[in-house]
């Protein structure tokens, strides 16, 4: 058998010898032969027809995971793999495309000093809060009124009640309207008022405590806040576009560029917070921003035993086929339901319509 070093077998495959070294450790590509002594890698001619499947299915930004399951296939089962897993990238490209324009366009406006808005507007909303098929008790709390909008996913023991506090604290917002420049700063204060509320709920046990996101409608624009992991999105012009980030370590480790978006689905630390109301903590930075909104746009705030199990690709045309918010939040909370329910999932949906 025609042996290469590393060296050589690096240059006829177009990988580098690090690479090599790290797809070894993998065990993605394994070296024919390692010298006992010096501990030199020397890799067979026949292993090159692998090795530049490796390099290729990088080029794609193929994960190395699913490389490892691709070179484990057939010839014919390889190429439907790597067909599915072209399609979803073209279809997370589509969704990059969209939301660039949407930035694009929502920050125009912002800008443009010769914008004035005097279309009055109003939201139409529904909210729906459910058990799921698993969990014994439902710590989630989900509000929606004429001005307030909130999404709480509680934890630990007294998770429940912990949920239900924080969302309590911002309900005095729905009393009356809340000029745009102010409103941030009474969310905020908002947010000091649930961190206490949750803190009388859940005593000092840090194991207790809620996620938070919420908006308060001004007219115009939607203020947001937004701490922990459930989300909220915005479906415009047939496009949905996720308007929170998430507070979680895997989601940090996607910032970092150490984890892909698919890989996260299934890490075992996908569910752990950084971020989230709770007795033991009060140095909470919640995320807070004001939303321009336009008639016709629908904004939807979820628990994630709702994303948890129900993909974007897939809430997008359940969100856009409702004719009303409350056949958009039965539609939601079934379509979790119906992919297992996990979790418990709670939903609120608001139009933004032309005042009548």
């Amino acid at each position: 058998m025609e042996m290469l070093t590393i060296g050589a077998f690096a240059k006829a495959c177009r990988l580098s010898p690090k690479a090599l070294r790290l797809y070894d450790e993998l065990d993605l590509l394994r070296p024919a032969r390692v010298d006992p002594e010096t501990g030199y890698r020397y890799y067979s001619v026949a292993q090159l027809e692998q090795a530049r499947l490796v390099a290729w299915l990088r080029r794609l930004g193929m994960p190395l995971a699913r490389i490892r399951e691709v070179c484990a296939l057939d010839d014919a089962g390889a190429a439907r793999e790597i067909r599915a897993y072209w399609a979803r990238v073209e279809a997370e490209t589509a969704a990059r495309r969209e939301l660039a324009t949407f930035l694009v366009d929502h920050l125009s406006s912002l800008s443009s000093p010769s914008r004035k808005d005097t279309t009055m507007l109003e939201l139409r909303y529904c909210a729906l809060s459910d058990r799921g098929l698993v969990r014994t008790a439902n710590q989630d709390t989900a509000y929606a009124g004429a001005r307030v909008l909130a999404v709480a996913d509680g934890f630990g023991p007294g998770g429940a009640p912990a949920s239900t506090a924080a969302v309590e604290a911002l309900r005095y917002l729905d009393r009356e309207p809340r000029p745009a420049g102010s409103v941030l700063n009474l969310l905020e204060d908002a947010v000091r008022g649930a961190t206490e509320a949750v803190r009388d709920a859940a005593g000092t046990d840090a194991e207790v405590g809620t996620t938070l996101t919420a908006a308060v409608w001004t007219g115009s624009q939607l203020a947001l806040v937004h701490i922990g992991d459930s989300r909220a999105y915005l479906l415009r012009d047939g496009g949905l576009f996720r308007i929170t980030h998430d507070h979680t370590v895997v989601q940090s480790m996607i910032d970092e560029g150490r984890l892909t978006p698919e890989e996260a689905s299934t890490h075992p630390q996908r569910a752990l917070l950084l971020q989230a109301l709770t007795g033991g903590d009060d140095t909470v930075v919640p995320d807070l921003r004001l939303q321009d909104a336009r008639p016709g746009d629908r904004y939807l705030l979820c628990s994630d035993g709702l994303y948890g199990v129900v993909p974007d690709e897939e809430i997008r045309p359940l969100l856009a086929s409702a004719s009303a918010p409350d056949e958009a939040v039965q539609a939601l909370v079934g379509a979790a339901n119906a992919a297992g329910g996990p979790d418990n999932v709670s939903c609120v949906v608001a139009d933004v319509m032309e005042a009548a």
